[in-house]
């Protein structure tokens, strides 16, 4: 899974604006707390607007506020109001796509790596983000020393570095975007 930049943004925004609940955050205190360009914030708290996790408010007094209580955001939420679905395959969800032939199952290991995507981020809320209360599971989870195992790239590049120009025989789409 990739995470954008954009997400990024937009979670490390609602945790501002959580930590300083019940008041309002303006703009500029957002940029400097986590070093967010303006222009970056004004797209991305247009996206939370639309989702309906913050409203705004013009003014002196005025500032953005969570729409709802941080512990009623969670970070699936916050993906789906910024980028869309969780998880989607060439831009339709994994039960729309269907493969002929051998290739039939692949259906069901996108539709349980949704699950499994689901499975965390839909249970972590920028409210525990904000307290440093992450739920026990994602410890258990993190004690998994594969969990901070890197793996290698397929043949073509590392991390970081820009990948290889596909040839005809190569099995990885690299214009599409990651699930």
């Amino acid at each position: 899974m990739h995470i954008t930049a954009k997400v990024d943004y937009a979670v490390r925004t609602l945790v501002e604006i959580a930590k300083a609940q019940p008041d309002s955050v303006k703009a500029d205190a957002i940029v400097a707390a986590q070093d967010i360009p303006p222009k970056v914030l004004e797209s991305v708290v247009a996206d939370l607007r639309k989702g309906e996790l913050v409203i705004s408010r013009r003014g002196p007094d005025g500032g953005y506020r969570l729409a709802r209580p941080a512990a009623d955001i969670s970070i699936a939420n916050v993906i789906r109001a910024v980028e869309g679905p969780l998880a989607s395959v060439r831009g339709q969800r994994p039960e729309d796509v269907v493969y002929p032939g051998a290739a039939e199952p692949l259906q069901r290991v996108w539709i349980g790596l949704r699950v499994n995507i689901r499975s965390v981020l839909e249970r972590v809320t920028i409210a525990d983000i904000a307290h440093d209360l992450l739920p026990s599971f994602l410890d258990e989870l993190l004690h998994d020393p594969d969990a901070w195992t890197r793996r290698p790239r397929p043949a073509g590049g590392s991390v970081g570095s820009a990948p290889a120009r596909p040839t005809a025989g190569e099995w990885r789409d690299l214009d599409q975007p990651d699930i």
